[in-house]
This record gives structure tokens, C-alpha cells and sequence, in this order.
């Protein structure tokens, strides 16, 4: 068989005394995929993420909700599901506290458990 590089097909590869070889992990970073719009997958993701409404209660059930906030006092643990409004966009999602009640501001229309943490009463759904 006979070709066109036969004379050179058997040499060493060629190795440069000046510039030492690039490590592996460098070659394959620069086949690595780029990213022409930096930020635009945080973007999509943001925009699909589902928040709740914030649910209204009836008459009735704020009569029964106001009813089990007047039984809360100093000391006492209760669980709270309340509404947390989303910082980005609009909406929220409902979330569970369990604490002891620190006090009841009624002023700030808040109830504050031992570990500082205020759960604004116009945003309870349910007290347990």
C-alpha cells in the first residue's frame, strides 16, 4: 500500500519546546457550550414557577378564625397556615408555623412566636 503520507505516517507527533502541551481539562473547555444570553434560563424558570392566590375567607370563617385567635395568649403553642406573599412576583404560597406565642401585637396586627418570627392575622387561614 502506498499513499501520499506513507514517509511521515510512522513519525512521533511533534512536540513544541517552547509551548508545553494544554491539559486535558483545558481542551475540553473549549469546546465547552456557551452561553450567548447569561441569565435568560433563570428568567424562564422564574416565570414558570406557579405562586398561589391568596384565598378569602367568608364571613363565617372569620367569625371562627377570630373566635380561635382570642383563646391564643403569652406561652400557649399553637400551629398557624398563613399566607406569605412572593418577594418577585405575584401571588405567594401558604405556609405552616408551630411556635409558642410570644405576645400579640395589635398594633401591628401581628403575632410573634418565641423564635421571633411575626405572622401577619390578616394573612392566617387557619390556627391549630
Amino acid at each position: 500500500m502506498s499513499g501520499p503520507y506513507d514517509d511521515i505516517i510512522d513519525l512521533p507527533h511533534p512536540t513544541s519546546e517552547r509551548h508545553p502541551r494544554m491539559p486535558m481539562a483545558n481542551r475540553a473547555a473549549q469546546f465547552s457550550p456557551f452561553a450567548a444570553l447569561s441569565g435568560y434560563d433563570d428568567a424562564v424558570k422564574e416565570t414558570a414557577r406557579l405562586t398561589d392566590g391568596k384565598i378569602e375567607l367568608t364571613e363565617e370563617e372569620k367569625a371562627n378564625l377570630d373566635a380561635r385567635l382570642q383563646l391564643l395568649e403569652p406561652g400557649i403553642a399553637a400551629s398557624f397556615t398563613y399566607f406569605q406573599p412572593d418577594s418577585r412576583k405575584q401571588g405567594g404560597a401558604y405556609v405552616t408555623a408551630s411556635g409558642e406565642v410570644k405576645r400579640i401585637d395589635g398594633i401591628a396586627r401581628e403575632i410573634i412566636l418565641m423564635d421571633g418570627r411575626r405572622i401577619p392575622i390578616d394573612d392566617i387561614l387557619e390556627v391549630g
